[in-house]
């Protein structure tokens, strides 16, 4: 028994192994239950006393030895996989600042989510539209300005393919495939030809709300609109509704809120009136449920509408729209307590 333990010892010095599984092969061989090692110690128990004496201590110096082998093939395997990690010397020594998300994104998410509490679902739709979709089904006269070169960037003019205006295209898309209720909010990128300027640029962001079903008046847009600005602004936050006009709209109307920044006593931001515009809104004009498909006799509802940067400014007092497009992480870099 002695030659067995030598030779198994000698064997086992010389073991390698190439990756994991082949060390666990090795385990399993020598130390498992049904291993070579524990066979020598079911031989060891059927010996006599004398016999045991001279076999005890080489046998458990050899389990031990196994073992340790078995653990030290295991350990290089480790240390070579570590070793493999490739590091780029190119790499700065400084930390590497992780990034957060845009001011714009931020406020978006938080629209998108007051108005999911009172039901409504996201729509979205193509940035390059038709003259349909973004004017004709939204009652815009044919020689109204908006279909203007000056303003509209146009693709191509026969047939009409621009990049949208507003986001009402969303609208007049849904309204076409669906049937009332319909309850969605849209938001995206829109385009117009204007100077660029720290109040204006040639994109920004809406989102748009819109709400067709049977009985719908304007008194549901007014607690609509009103629960909208004090979960945005806070719950002292006030509205008024100003007579306007839209040509997708009728009865239509600008809507105002208390200043935030002086609690509607009147400062520089809101010109010392104590109010502030932020969206626009109104009643489906019939024609517009009628191009739709839509039996306006049978249905109403209301839309309405704000610019992201605008409800950005107004939260976060930016007072240059073109900071949001000009990737300073210096600006960025302040929204970053924001998300959390």
């Amino acid at each position: 028994m002695l030659d067995k333990i030598k030779a198994l010892h000698s064997e086992i010095e010389s073991l390698n192994a190439a990756d994991a599984a082949e060390v666990e092969v090795l385990r399993i061989k020598y130390l498992s239950k049904k291993g070579e090692i524990n066979a020598l110690f079911n031989d060891f128990r059927a010996l006599g006393p004398d016999e045991k004496r001279a076999i005890g201590a080489p046998l458990n110096e050899l389990k031990t030895f196994a073992t340790e082998k078995i653990n030290t093939l295991r350990e290089a395997l480790d240390n070579n996989g570590a070793s493999e990690i490739s590091i780029d010397m190119s790499r700065t020594a400084a930390p590497v600042a992780l990034g957060t998300r845009h001011p714009l994104s931020l406020v978006r998410a938080e629209i998108i989510d007051i108005f999911s509490r009172l039901g409504f679902t996201l729509a979205e739709g193509p940035e390059i539209e038709d003259d349909w979709h973004v004017f004709g089904a939204m009652n815009f006269a044919a020689d109204h300005p908006a279909r203007d070169m000056q303003d509209t960037f146009f693709i191509q003019r026969t047939p009409d393919v621009l990049l949208r205006t507003h986001t009402s295209s969303v609208q007049s898309r849904v309204m076409e495939n669906s049937k009332p209720p319909i309850r969605i909010i849209c938001p995206g990128r829109v385009y117009r030809n204007e100077a660029i300027s720290a109040r204006a640029h040639c994109f920004f962001h809406q989102v748009e709300a819109l709400y067709v079903d049977k009985n719908v008046s304007f008194a549901d847009l007014r607690q609509t609109l009103l629960y909208f600005a004090r979960e945005m602004f806070g719950p002292e936050t006030q509205i008024r509704l100003r007579p306007s006009y839209f040509p997708f709209t009728e009865p239509s109307a600008e809507m105002d809120i208390s200043c935030n920044l002086c609690g509607g006593k009147g400062c520089s931001f809101c010109k010392h009136t104590g109010w502030v515009e932020i969206l626009g809104c109104g009643m489906v004009d019939p024609a517009v449920l009628e191009a739709c498909g839509i039996d306006s006799k049978e249905y109403s509802g209301f839309a309405l509408g704000m610019g992201v940067e605008r409800i950005t400014n107004l939260k976060y007092q930016v007072n240059d729209l073109r900071l949001f497009s000009e990737n300073d992480t210096r600006f960025l870099d302040e929204f970053t307590s924001a998300h959390k």
